[in-house]
């Protein structure tokens, strides 16, 4: 059964096709169909008035203001705690825009790739905020780093002809923005660090990060290896020839 999409051409009925069909065809487990349904709802309500342009900028700029309340903030402060609301409002942000464009009819390549590079600046905030929480410098470099490399990779692969996103890793984008809340929550509840071992929260969740990008990488590879297509698309014919 099919119905008819926002932009006017038909699509499938289930609401979860749109997501499988970027996936590789990949079923959402339930709590990613939870989450699809509410951006759906958010996006049906007034903020579909919004470009989706600007919802990618607030979603920078809300990781701005995380990172900024951590900084400012005097040890035993409650201001991680609304750096944490902050990093979760930047996640609710990063899903609708895409989420508003296809509703509204108003996707367009430019916006795809200010969306990536909206997401990428705020990558590198993510780990800014948990270098203020105390994680080592070389951490946060390889954290930036492996990030980079895993969303490289997997637009390298895209572009050769890989159908969807390879895999659905461990390491995606909204476990990095999990993990950076967590550490936020952390030090807002027990500033002076973790209990038993006195590592700071950026540090606990740097390594925790690390696990996961780890894991995340090597998820990527095997599944660029079993997408990309054996050989090039064949050049279309000259004109004239």
């Amino acid at each position: 059964m099919v119905s008819q999409g926002p932009d006017g051409v038909e699509g499938p009925a289930d609401p979860d096709a749109g997501w499988s069909a970027r996936h590789g065809d990949l079923r959402p487990s339930p709590v990613v169909r939870g989450w699809l349904r509410l951006i759906r709802v958010l996006a049906a309500g007034p903020v579909s008035r919004v470009p989706p342009d600007l919802l990618s900028a607030a979603g920078v700029l809300l990781l701005v203001g995380a990172w900024a309340l951590v900084v400012v903030g005097p040890p035993g402060s409650a201001l991680p705690a609304v750096s944490a609301l902050l990093v979760v409002l930047a996640g609710i942000a990063d899903g609708l825009d895409g989420a508003v464009a296809l509703a509204t009819g108003r996707a367009r390549p430019l916006g795809a790739v200010l969306d990536a590079v909206a997401d990428r600046l705020g990558d590198l905030l993510l780990v800014a905020v948990l270098l203020a929480l105390g994680a080592p410098l070389a951490a946060a470099v390889g954290l930036a780093a492996a990030t980079f490399v895993h969303e490289y990779a997997r637009a390298r692969a895209q572009a050769v002809g890989m159908p969807g996103v390879g895999a659905v890793t461990v390491a995606e984008r909204p476990t990095r923005l999990i993990v950076v809340a967590l550490a936020a929550v952390g030090a807002a509840a027990l500033p002076a660090g973790v209990p038993g071992v006195g590592w700071t929260w950026g540090t606990v969740f740097a390594l925790t990060w690390a696990g996961l990008a780890t894991v995340g990488l090597v998820q990527l590879t095997w599944g660029v290896v079993r997408s990309v297509p054996p050989r090039f698309p064949p050049e279309p014919p000259t004109p004239g020839r």
